[in-house]
Formats: structure tokens, C-alpha cells, sequence
């Protein structure tokens, strides 16, 4: 069985969204990247594992596939952006009730039903499948206990306030998958769900 692997960029102290406007990403995945090469790597080496990506609609209406496109042809010799050019060439879940039909290559649409959706996407063939949403879609893959995989990147900063993705989860625990500093500040967090 497929895994669904949550992938967040976090503050030291749990939000994973700002209030207000704060440059707190080491690569807030602009042209700037200060991330180093050991994290560029082992973050390529993890998207090889990748054949599917679980999209929230908003982040998809907001240039989510037309951004990472762009980025892949901008950068075509650039090893590190060869994980832009497979987020063109993987499939692409999008779960809504909202839109009827994608407009996106290699993207389908399906019920906003998550459970139903991400349950038949894990009994598929094929490699993990990695979710790339905002806090509201990842609390409620949390809720409904679809993630089978945390991979929290714990960036510098501390926000004292900001969007996390427990805050309507119930109490749960995790065991630590691996944890690894890099030189550039972020740590790597990886947990599975405890038992």
C-alpha cells in the first residue's frame, strides 16, 4: 500500500503560516534559495519516491503546477529543479466538490470526499504519494487520520502567531522516522503515526 506523505515547511515554534508578512522560509520557493546542497539533495532523493501529488484546489488555482512549470524551464540544467519537472510530469489529485472538471495537464479532479479519494489512491500501484496543500487541507487529512508520513521542515524562525495543522486534530502520538540538521538552519523532522 502507497503512503501519503505530508510535506509542511514549520516555524520553530508550530505555525506553518504567518501573520502578516514575514520572510521566515530559509526558500520560500522564489528564485532566492538558501537552502544547501545536502538538503537540495536529500529532497530530490525523497521526491523520487514520488508518482502521485495530492493538491488542495486553492493551491492549485493559485499557480501552484504553473509555477514549479515555469521554474523546470528556467532551470533545466539545474539538478536541484529536477523535482519542478517532475511535479509536470507526475499525476495530479485535485479532491473538490468545487471544480467540475481540471484545467490542468496530467491533473484530475475528484470528489471532495477525502477519505474515499485518498483511500483509493493508496491501494493503487505505484510509489508514495506526496500532499502539498495550505493548513486547512492539511488539518483535515490530519482529521480523517489519512497521513501516513510527517516530513515537518522546521525552518529558523519563531512567529508567535500564524496557521498550524493540529489545532483540530485529537490527541495523538508519533514515532520518529529521522531527523537531520542542515547547514542552512532547517531541520528535517519525519513521524509516522504511533502503533
Amino acid at each position: 500500500m502507497r503512503k501519503l506523505v505530508l510535506q509542511m515547511q514549520m516555524s520553530v515554534d508550530g505555525f506553518v503560516g504567518a501573520d502578516g508578512d514575514h520572510d521566515w522560509q530559509v526558500w520560500g520557493w522564489g528564485d532566492d534559495n538558501r537552502w544547501d546542497k545536502a538538503l537540495k539533495q536529500d529532497f530530490n532523493a525523497h521526491f523520487q519516491s514520488i508518482d502521485t501529488i495530492l493538491l488542495s484546489r486553492k493551491m492549485v488555482e493559485e499557480g501552484y503546477l504553473s509555477h514549479w512549470g515555469n521554474a523546470a524551464q528556467r532551470y533545466p540544467q539545474d539538478p536541484f529543479f529536477a523535482f519542478a519537472q517532475r511535479i509536470i510530469d507526475v499525476q495530479k489529485v485535485v479532491p473538490s466538490d468545487r471544480l467540475e472538471k481540471s484545467r490542468w495537464e496530467r491533473t484530475a479532479v475528484r470528489s471532495g470526499d477525502l477519505s474515499r479519494e485518498v483511500g483509493a489512491l493508496k491501494v493503487e500501484e505505484g510509489g508514495n504519494i506526496a500532499v502539498f496543500g495550505g493548513a486547512g487541507f492539511a488539518s483535515a487529512l490530519i482529521a480523517a487520520g489519512l497521513v501516513d508520513e510527517f516530513q515537518f521542515y522546521i525552518n529558523p524562525a519563531a512567529l508567535g502567531g500564524g496557521s498550524r495543522i493540529f489545532d483540530h486534530a485529537d490527541f495523538r502520538k508519533f514515532r520518529l522516522l529521522g531527523s537531520k540538521a542542515y547547514e542552512c538552519g532547517v531541520v528535517v523532522n519525519r513521524y509516522g503515526p504511533a502503533g
